[in-house]
């Protein structure tokens, strides 16, 4: 082997060291997620009791998975754009929904558990707000790949289908989910698709 093949090789090997790195550096596992518990669990889907979660939240254009701004928003309220400057640790997931007869969603990020418990920054950005995400019973369906519009079509289709052949009641709202950064390869992707049950 040449050696301008040699240093193409070793390059191109260094450059996906360091993705690599970056990824895992980034990936959901180094970050708390929202806790919730399982009562019952078939293949990709769940039904989950979550206890009452505290959320910094911002409008959505429906589809747009933040890039309209929203998660920009989001991200500047975590690095210190609220009433006292504190930086608010990154969690997992990113929670998405539509608002009814809108064309509008809200994005969510989830308050970490110990901020939640004392006092809990308020936002400065026009737009952000802090709100509560009340305890429930939820089905859930998990999924790899890119959330967007189809698979969120499909997810919620088989979703509400499973829901009814275990005959339980619904409300109207479907939320999706969201675990993993722009960055992550669609096979290693964790999404979800919740819906509250009545």
């Amino acid at each position: 082997m040449s050696g301008t093949k040699m240093t193409i090789w070793i390059t191109i090997i260094a450059i996906s060291v360091l993705l690599f790195a970056g990824w895992k550096l980034t990936a959901r596992g180094n970050y708390e997620t929202a806790a919730y518990q399982v009562i019952d669990s078939d293949g990709p889907f769940e039904l989950r009791n979550y206890p009452e979660i505290m959320l910094v939240t911002t409008d959505m254009a429906l589809n747009s998975n933040g890039n309209d701004g929203s998660f920009g928003r989001l991200f500047q309220y975590i690095s210190g754009g609220n009433d006292v400057g504190q930086k608010v640790k990154m969690t997992t997931p990113v929670f998405m929904e539509s608002k009814p007869a809108s064309s509008n969603g809200t994005m969510g990020f989830v308050i970490p558990r110990k901020v939640a418990e004392s006092t809990i920054p308020q936002p400065t950005g026009a737009g952000v707000d802090i709100e509560k995400r009340p305890a429930g019973k939820y089905a859930v369906l998990q999924f790899n790949g890119r959330l967007n519009e189809r698979s969120q079509a499909d997810s919620e289709a088989k979703l509400i289908d499973w829901i009814e052949k275990n005959g339980w009641e619904r409300e109207d709202q479907t939320e999706f989910a969201g675990y993993d950064p722009p960055w992550t390869p669609n096979i290693f992707r964790k999404n979800e698709t919740l819906i509250r049950l009545k």
